[in-house]
C-alpha cells in the first residue's frame, strides 16, 4: 500500500467516524412517502458530491470521470420508482480489473450484510461446443477467424429479458458458460437473486438494446501495458496457456476491444480508474454504506 493510499484511507475513515458519531443526524425519512424519498435524494446528492470532492484530491483517484448530470438523474430515479431494483453495469476491456472490483464489492456486501447480487454476463456466451469439436480447440477456432467478443456471440435477447425480470424483483436462473474449453453453455443453471442492488459485470451488459435498464453504467479503464501484464499473468497462472498462445490472444482482444468495447465508454455514467488501490476502493464503499444507513 502506498503512502497516498494510506492517507486516503485514513481520510475516508475519519469521514465515516464523523458520520457515525455525529449529533446532527438526519431522521430516517419514510421511504413510502414521496417527500421522504425526496429528502433522502437531496441528502445523498450532497454526500456523493462530498465523496467525489475528496477523491479528486487523491494521486490516483477512483473516479476518473462522472457525467455532470448522473447524480441528479440517479437521485430522481430513486424518488420516482423506488420499487425497481438498482441495476449497475460494470464493463471495460479484458483484464481492466472489472472482475477484481466486483469480487471486492461482493466481499464488502457480505461483510456489511448489504442486499447486493453480482452476476456476470460472460455466462450468456453462446454454446459453441459444436464449433470447438469441429476445429479441435478454442484456439484453433479463434485462429480460423471466429470473432470471440462479437455481440453476435452472446444471448442478448435472453440477457435483456432476464435483466428486465430482475429489475422488477423477480429472481432468475441464468445460463452458465463452462470455462473448461468445451464451449458448453448450460441453460437455466445459476440462481441470481433480485436483491435491492444488482451488479452486472461484463462487456455484454452494454450490448443489449435497452441499456437504460441500468441506473449506473460504470466503465473500468486501465492502461494497455498494465492490462497486458495482468492478462498474460492470468493466462499463464490460471488458465495454463503457453506464452505464445497467450500473446496471440492478447493481440486479438486489443483489436476486439477497439472495435466493440472502447465505443461503450461514451455511454458510461462513471469511468473508474483500474489502477486505483483496492483498499481505498473498499473504504469508499464502506463510506457510501454508512451515509445511506446512518439515520436517527
Amino acid at each position: 500500500m502506498t503512502i497516498d493510499d494510506q492517507h486516503k484511507i485514513e481520510g475516508i475513515s475519519d469521514l465515516i467516524d464523523k458520520e457515525i458519531h455525529s449529533q446532527d443526524k438526519l431522521y430516517k425519512p419514510d421511504f413510502n412517502q414521496r417527500t421522504g424519498r425526496e429528502l433522502l435524494a437531496y441528502y445523498l446528492q450532497s454526500k456523493f458530491k462530498q465523496v467525489l470532492a475528496f477523491d479528486r484530491k487523491a494521486a490516483v483517484p477512483i473516479f476518473a470521470e462522472v457525467k455532470p448530470d448522473f447524480i441528479q438523474k440517479f437521485s430522481k430515479r430513486l424518488v420516482n420508482n423506488p420499487r425497481k431494483r438498482i441495476l449497475i453495469s460494470i464493463t471495460g476491456e479484458s483484464a481492466s480489473g472489472k472482475s477484481t472490483i466486483c469480487r471486492r464489492i461482493q466481499e464488502v456486501a457480505i461483510k456489511l450484510n448489504m442486499p447486493v447480487s453480482i452476476f456476470t454476463t460472460d455466462n450468456y456466451f453462446n454454446d459453441i461446443s459444436a464449433l470447438i469439436k469441429k476445429f479441435g480447440t478454442f484456439d484453433n477456432l479463434r485462429d480460423n477467424g471466429f470473432d470471440v467478443d462479437s455481440p453476435n456471440n452472446f444471448q442478448l435477447e435472453l440477457l435483456q429479458s432476464d435483466l428486465e425480470k430482475i429489475s422488477e424483483g423477480e429472481d432468475i436462473y441464468s445460463p452458465e458458460y463452462l470455462p473448461n474449453g468445451t464451449g458448453v453453455s448450460v441453460p437455466n443453471s445459476k440462481l441470481v437473486k433480485a436483491n435491492k442492488v444488482v451488479v452486472v459485470e461484463g462487456m455484454a451488459s452494454m450490448f443489449i438494446n435497452n441499456t437504460d435498464l441500468f441506473d449506473a453504467k460504470v466503465y473500468v479503464e486501465t492502461e494497455d501495458e498494465v492490462r497486458k501484464g495482468w492478462f498474460l499473468a492470468r493466462a499463464l497462472n490460471e488458465r495454463n496457456q503457453d506464452m505464445e498462445n497467450a500473446k496471440k490472444h492478447w493481440n486479438y482482444i486489443v483489436e476486439a476491444g477497439n472495435k466493440y468495447i472502447k465505443p461503450i465508454r461514451n455511454d458510461a455514467d462513471i469511468i473508474i480508474n483500474g489502477l486505483s488501490g483496492l483498499d481505498y476502493f473498499t473504504i469508499i464503499l464502506e463510506y457510501i454504506y454508512t451515509i445511506t444507513n446512518n439515520f436517527q
